[in-house]
């Protein structure tokens, strides 16, 4: 008999998801994350979560977790992109957040925090920046706990994947709620083929 090869001809490896690593993170589809969800959202911090999960999207490039965060949380905002997606239809899609930064760049090497706060003021949004440092830990807390309560604005954070012993390194994505019991934040990760939702300590996402 012959021995079949382990790998199709011109691929070494190929992934179908990652393990999230547990803690730190919880999954929000667990018994724990749904238990943390629903005290949540008896507490009114998690109001947000409704508007981003309609727009929730997997990004369409390895790099693309900034633009994908935009795109969804453009649509959240129900921002007129005033061009055409596709056929009569205007929508915002990654490929249309080329204003500041070269799609092709963009695929090579992702967007700056900076250059993703570009491409949503002139896609049409409101933004404030704030570089790590910029404010403090209970600052911060204080943001999110608010912006998760009013639906109102949205928050996408820029971080790094190792604090939670997760592989990659530098991230986007949007916070979709907050537990205030917990001191927790949930994650909407774009890459959904890599890592579900899920729920991270605060001060960790913080730091």
């Amino acid at each position: 008999m012959e021995r079949k090869p382990l790998a199709p001809p011109g691929f070494s490896r190929t992934f179908y998801k990652r393990q999230l690593p547990s803690p730190p993170a919880i999954e929000f589809a667990s018994a724990r994350g749904k238990q943390v969800f629903g005290e949540a959202l008896a507490d009114g911090t998690v109001n947000n979560f409704f508007k981003l999960i309609e727009q929730f999207r997997t990004q369409d490039e390895p790099a693309y977790c900034g633009l994908a965060s935009l795109a969804m949380t453009l649509n959240t905002l129900n921002i007129d992109p005033r061009r055409t997606w596709k056929g009569p239809w205007r929508w915002f899609h990654e490929e249309m957040l080329d204003c500041c930064h070269p799609l092709p760049k963009v695929r090579e090497e992702g967007i700056t925090l900076t250059q993703a706060a570009c491409l949503a003021r002139c896609n049409g949004a409101r933004v404030e920046l704030y570089p790590y440092g910029a404010v403090s830990l209970e600052e911060f807390r204080g943001m999110v706990a608010e912006v998760c309560s009013s639906a109102e604005e949205h928050i996408i954070v820029s971080y790094s994947r190792q604090e939670f012993r997760q592989t990659g390194d530098g991230h986007f994505s949007p916070i979709g709620g907050y537990s205030a019991r917990e001191d927790l934040a949930l994650i909407l990760d774009t890459a959904r083929f890599k890592y579900p939702p899920h729920w991270v300590p605060l001060p960790m996402l913080y730091k």
